[in-house]
C-alpha cells in the first residue's frame, strides 16, 4: 500500500466501517487511479460511479473502448505467437490430406465439450469426421493414459489431438508414441518445464510460451488452433472449390469453455466471451438450444449465467455421475432429435448430481465442523468420506471454500481399493495447485495437479493424514497475505430507492463478468430485512427496507444456518449489506433483485 501512486483512490479505512462482517471480512472501496478515472469520464463520457468501476478493474485510459466494446479485430493474438501453434497446425492438415484417421481425446467437462465440438465443427467442413474419446471419469481418472491410447489405436487412430488436457501426461504420451500413435496436445493447464514427447504441445502456460494468453480456457486455446488451421489449409489450397469455414459462428463454444473453467475474462478472453454470448444469443446450436428447453429456461440474450448456471452444471453432470462424452456429443451435434434425447438425459443426471452433491456437502460439513478442522488456525481443510461420488468433490469443495474461506480438498475414498479421488478449490492469494503439484513430487501422491485455484488429486486412503499435514504446511506461509487480500470490495454505495433497472443496466456494459473482471458490489446502508423466509437449500429471501421506506426484493444463498442467514431470519434492523443487481422478470415487472453478498451489523464491527 504504501508503495502505490500518489493519485490511487486507496481506501484509508473499512467501508461504513466494517472490520469485520459477519462472514469475518472487512469491507473497503475497490481501489481506483483518480486520474484513469478522470480519463474514461472525459474519453468515454461515462458518470463517475461507472467509470471508477472501470478503472478498478485495472482498465488503463487507453484501452477503455476495447474494454466496453472488444473486437477480434483488435484483440485476437497472432496464432504463431503461441509455442508449436504453426507445428499443431501443419502437422493437424498433414493428417487430413494424407487421409489419416484423425481422434480428439476430451476432458469430461464443459471446457474439453466445447474444444472438441469446436474440432468436430471444423473438421465437418471438410466432410471428416472426428471421433471423439472421453476417459470415463471413475474408472480411467482425468487425462490421457496408456490404456485410452491402447484403445485408440485398437480403434484405427493415427493421429490423436488431445484438448484441456495431456500437457502433463508425459508417460502416457511417451507410450503413445512407443505403440505408433501421433499426438498433439492443447492445452491450458500448469504444466511441468519438460514437455510430452509428441508432435506439438500448445499451451499459453508452457513454459517459455510468449503469447501472453495465460488467462484462456482450452476452448479458447482451441479457437486460436481454428484460425492457425485456416490459415495453413488456406496457404495449401484447400479451399479452392470450397468455402472457408468462418470460425466466428462457433464462439458460443469458446465462451462456454471460458465462463464454466471460470478463466479471467480480460483482453482477447474477453472478446472471445462476450462475442460468444451474442453468438449464443441466436441459439442456433441445436445443443444449446435443446439444453435449455430441456432446462425450462427461455432462450433470449444470452447471459455468463445461462452458460455459468444453467449449461454448464447440465453439461458436466455426464461426466460427473453419469456417460463422460454426453457434453460433447450435445454441443457437436447438428441433428435436433439426437440433441433433444441427450439435452433430456444430461438435465436428468443434473438433477441427480444435487441430491448426491447436497448429501455429500452435509457429511462433509459435520465431519469438518466436529473435528474444528476450519479453525482460524488452519491453512486450509482436506475431509475424506467413503464412496462419496467423485464426480461432485469439486462442487463441494467449492461449496466450503465459500463456507470458510479458505482452500478445501474433499477427496471421495473407494473403501474397495483403499484410494481416494480428490479435488480442491482455493482461496485469492493461495497457490492449491502448486501445493498439490508440490506433494505429488514428494511421493506423498498417487497423481495431482491442477492451477492456483483449483486442484485434484489421487491418494492413498491411508497416506490422507499425511497429505492434509503436508497441504497445511506447504500453504500455512501464504495464508496470512490471502486473508489480508479477502476483502469484500464495495464499488457503489447506494439506497434501496437507487436499486432500479437502468443502474443495473448501466453496471451490464462491465459485462461478462469473472475473475480479473469482476461483478459490481453496491453497499445498502442501515436497512431491515423484513417479511424474511428460509427456503429449501438453506436459502434466504426478504425485502430489505431503507430508512426513508424504500424497499428491493432480495435473496441470500445458502446461508440460513450461517451468522449472516440467521441476522436476516431475524428481521433485523440497521444492517448494512453488500451485494449484487439481478435483473428480476418474473411475471414481466422488469425490476431487479439485491443478491446479497455479505452482512454487517454496526453494532459489531
Amino acid at each position: 500500500m504504501a508503495d502505490a501512486a500518489p493519485d490511487l483512490a486507496l481506501p484509508t479505512a473499512a467501508f461504513l466501517g466494517v472490520s469485520r462482517s459477519l462472514s469475518g471480512r472487512a469491507w473497503r472501496q475497490r481501489p481506483a487511479e483518480v486520474s484513469v478515472v478522470r480519463a474514461h469520464m472525459q474519453t468515454l463520457g461515462l458518470e463517475e460511479p461507472m467509470a471508477r468501476a472501470l478503472a478498478a478493474r485495472g482498465v488503463e485510459a487507453e484501452a477503455g473502448a476495447d474494454f466496453l466494446t472488444p473486437t477480434l479485430r483488435a484483440l485476437f493474438p497472432d496464432p504463431s505467437s503461441f509455442m508449436d501453434m504453426d507445428l499443431a497446425a501443419g502437422a493437424v492438415v498433414d493428417a487430413l490430406q494424407s487421409g489419416a484417421s484423425i481422434h480428439v481425446f476430451a476432458d469430461y467437462d464443459v471446457d474439453g465439450a466445447s474444444s472438441a465440438a469446436l474440432l468436430v465443427r471444423w473438421f465437418r467442413t471438410f466432410e471428416t469426421d472426428l471421433p471423439i474419446y472421453v476417459p470415463d471419469r471413475l474408472t480411467e481418472g482425468y487425462g490421457p493414459s496408456a490404456r485410452a491410447f491402447d484403445t485408440l489405436k485398437a480403434r484405427g487412430a493415427d493421429l490423436v489431438i488431445t484438448v484441456d488436457c495431456g500437457a502433463a501426461a508425459n508417460e502416457a504420451v511417451a507410450h503413445a508414441a512407443a505403440i505408433g500413435l501421433k499426438v498433439v496436445v492443447i492445452d491450458h493447464h500448469m504444466m511441468r518445464e519438460e514437455p510430452p514427447a509428441c508432435l506439438a504441445v500448445v499451451n499459453p502456460n508452457r513454459p517459455g510460451c510468449n503469447s501472453g494468453q495465460g488467462n484462456l480456457a482450452a476452448a479458447g486455446v482451441v479457437f486460436v488452433l481454428l484460425a492457425a488451421l485456416n490459415r495453413e489449409a488456406r496457404k495449401r489450397g484447400l479451399f479452392e472449390g470450397r468455402t472457408e469455414p468462418d470460425i466466428r459462428q462457433w464462439l458460443d463454444l469458446a465462451a462456454m469453455g471460458a465462463i464454466c473453467d471460470v478463466t479471467g475474462l480480460t483482453g482477447f478472453n474477453r472478446a472471445l466471451t462476450s462475442l460468444g454470448l451474442g453468438v449464443m444469443s441466436h441459439w442456433r446450436n441445436p445443443g444449446l438450444r435443446a439444453l435449455m428447453a430441456a432446462a425450462g429456461a427461455e432462450t433470449g440474450p444470452a447471459k455468463s449465467n445461462h452458460a455459468g448456471f444453467i449449461l454448464g452444471p447440465r453439461i458436466n453432470a455426464g461426466g460427473r455421475i453419469g456417460k463422460s462424452d454426453l457434453g460433447a456429443r450435445l454441443l457437436s451435434t447438428d441433428d435436433p432429435d439426437e440433441a433433444r434425447m441427450l439435452a433430456q438425459e444430461l438435465d436428468a443426471l443434473n438433477l441427480a448430481r444435487r441430491e448426491v452433491e447436497a448429501e455429500v456437502t452435509e457429511q462433509a460439513v459435520r465431519r469438518v465442523e466436529a473435528t474444528g478442522a476450519h479453525a482460524d488456525d488452519s491453512a486450509m481443510v482436506v475431509v475424506a468420506g467413503e464412496d462419496w461420488h467423485p464426480g461432485v468433490v469439486g462442487i463441494v469443495a467449492g461449496r466450503l471454500r465459500e463456507r470458510w474461506r479458505k482452500p478445501v480438498v474433499v477427496i471421495g475414498v473407494d473403501a474397495v481399493n483403499g484410494v481416494g479421488k480428490g479435488s480442491g478449490r482455493s482461496q485469492p492469494g493461495m497457490n492449491l495447485g502448486r501445493a498439490v503439484q508440490a506433494a505429488w513430487q514428494e511421493g506423498v501422491l498417487i497423481a495431482g495437479g491442477g492451477h492456483a485455484m483449483a486442484a485434484g488429486l489421487t491418494v492413498a486412503a491411508d497416506r490422507i493424514d499425511e497429505l492434509r499435514a503436508f497441504l497445511n504446511d506447504r500453504l500455512s506461509g501464504e495464508r496470512a497475505e490471502a486473508v489480508a487480500q479477502d476483502w469484500v470490495e464495495v464499488d457503489v454505495l447506494i439506497d434501496p430507492r437507487a436499486a432500479t433497472r437502468d443502474l443495473f443496466e448501466s453496471f451490464e456494459r462491465l459485462a461478462p463478468f469473472g475473475p480479473a473482471n469482476p461483478e459490481p458490489l453496491f453497499a445498502l446502508e442501515g436497512v431491515q430485512a423484513r417479511e424474511p423466509v428460509a427456503m429449501n437449500g438453506g436459502h434466504v429471501r426478504c425485502r430489505l427496507v431503507g430508512p426513508d421506506g424504500a424497499s428491493v426484493r432480495a435473496v441470500a444463498w445458502r446461508c440460513a444456518d450461517l451468522p449472516t442467514g440467521k441476522a436476516l431470519l431475524a428481521g433485523q434492523g440497521g444492517l448494512n449489506l453488500v451485494g449484487r443487481l439481478k435483473a428480476d422478470d418474473w411475471n414481466g415487472r422488469r425490476g431487479v433483485q439485491f443478491e446479497i453478498e455479505d452482512v454487517a451489523d454496526p453494532r459489531m464491527v
